[in-house]
């Protein structure tokens, strides 16, 4: 039995040694130490044997069967080394290959100007101010004096959720919710920047776009008055669009204001000498202001005989496509990578 013994261990190690491959070790481990192997029919036939003798053989049965597995446990982990090797050898990276460039936008234009409003009008002592997208009629146009049925909200196409509820169609919303908010009726400065929703989609407008909106309101005997308005919008819009830039004035119709004005600033492109952006006139329409309507005053919480305040508003879209020269708004709102790559070098122009 011992001769048996030794000659199966004789074998196996010739046989382990002539393993080539992972599929080879593993046919040579059944082979080996299967069920049906020499090694598990001789602890089969244990009970043959002398009890004197059968431990002795069992015991030598299972370090042979022990030193077989560890030498095909270690043959096997040298194979998959090299398998790993060679894989590594046919699938290296080469380095010095030139890389993929990968195409990189840049900080979007609406928010590069946006920043910049924040930033100009913070330095000027203004709050930031946020409010909803989804308002109520009653902040939207209420409380901004137009009442039900009043024929300026013919001026704006809205998108309405229910009959009181809308996407609010400018930030003025914001004034009415910020003048309600502050209870002690203290002198208010802020702005709002924020998205708005209109029906209306063509080169120049968008169904969304973005706006900014200042309120100041302070007590009546400081004379808060149209020289205030003027000189705040000249900071704004030479910091803006440019510093040469000039203002014009001209009377107009908003309901929250009284007096309302439209705002034209010199073109950018001709310096107000008259060119095809601006129909030959040297004048571009960029904002709308004036003094804020009594009756918006009154209407949430301030008393319009002790208090005055001027507003004012415009498209930030708007501005993006004065400042860099976009003659499409659509492309503000395509992600279009080519599109996006510019803004970095134009800032720094």
């Amino acid at each position: 039995m011992k001769e048996k013994i030794a000659e199966i261990q004789k074998i196996a190690k010739e046989k382990i040694a002539e393993i080539q491959n992972l599929q080879e070790a593993q046919e040579l481990k059944v082979k080996l130490l299967g069920k049906k192997s020499e090694l598990s029919n001789l602890l089969k036939g244990l009970g043959t044997l002398s009890p004197e003798e059968r431990p002795k053989i069992g015991s030598l049965v299972n370090e042979v069967r022990k030193e077989i597995e560890e030498k095909l446990n270690e043959k096997e982990e040298f194979l998959k080394g090299k398998v790993l090797a060679q894989k590594l050898e046919k699938e290296k990276l080469d380095i010095t290959l030139p890389g993929t460039k990968i195409k990189r936008g840049s900080k979007h234009p609406i928010n590069r100007v946006i920043e910049d409003i924040q930033d100009l009008f913070v330095s000027m002592g203004y709050d930031v101010v946020d409010g909803p997208e989804l308002e109520t009629d009653e902040f939207c146009f209420e409380r901004l004096n137009l009442a039900k049925g009043h024929p300026a909200r013919d001026m704006q196409d809205s998108f309405y959720i229910t009959n009181e509820y809308l996407l609010r169609t400018q930030t003025s919303s914001v004034q009415a919710r910020t003048m309600i908010a502050n209870k002690d009726k203290s002198p208010i400065r802020m702005i709002c920047t924020g998205k708005t929703y209109r029906r209306e989609d063509d080169a120049t407008h968008s169904h969304q776009f973005n706006q900014v909106e200042g309120l100041v309101i302070d007590r009546k005997e400081l004379n808060v008055s149209l020289a205030d308005l003027k000189g705040t919008l000249e900071v704004f819009v030479r910091k803006m669009i440019g510093a040469n830039s000039e203002l014009r004035f001209r009377p107009s119709y908003f309901p929250f204001t009284e007096p309302s004005y439209e705002v034209d600033v010199t073109c950018f492109k001709c310096g107000g000498k008259g060119c095809a952006l601006c129909k030959k006139t040297g004048w571009i329409e960029l904002l709308g202001a004036g003094m804020v309507h009594p009756n918006v005053l009154k209407m949430n919480g301030y008393d319009p005989d002790k208090y005055a305040g001027f507003a004012f508003g415009t498209g930030i879209d708007r501005l993006a496509m004065f400042r860099y020269g976009i003659t499409d708004m659509r492309y503000l709102y395509t992600n279009d990578v080519r599109f996006l790559s510019q803004f970095d070098r134009k800032d720094e122009e």
